[in-house]
């Protein structure tokens, strides 16, 4: 990749980032190198079904991308994504004033 993610991309991936469970879910995965979406529903207390609403959002966003080995598809981060929106990110807000008082 190594480019800057464009603005309405910026957007989506925050708006993925953004709910606690879909980070907590992306930690996983990282920390994984790869795994399912089984695998991950066990370790949340939350459904097989939601999980998998999660993942679709994260791979919508870019962040993760999918295997699919059998029946099971095994996720995995997609780091060189998550390092350019931290520069993009960074760069959004080079030069902007502090809004504290």
């Amino acid at each position: 990749m190594g480019q800057s993610v464009n603005q309405q991309h910026l957007i989506k991936v925050t708006k993925a980032l953004a709910d606690p469970t879909r980070f907590r879910i992306l930690q996983a995965i990282a920390g994984a190198g790869e795994t399912c979406c089984g695998e991950l529903a066990q370790r949340f207390p939350i459904t097989q079904a939601t999980v998998s609403q999660h993942l679709k959002v994260l791979a919508e966003a870019g962040l993760v991308e999918v295997r699919r080995e059998g029946q099971f598809n095994y996720y995995r981060m997609v780091r060189d994504l998550f390092d350019d929106y931290q520069r993009t990110l960074t760069t959004a807000f080079d030069g902007v004033s502090s809004l504290t008082p």
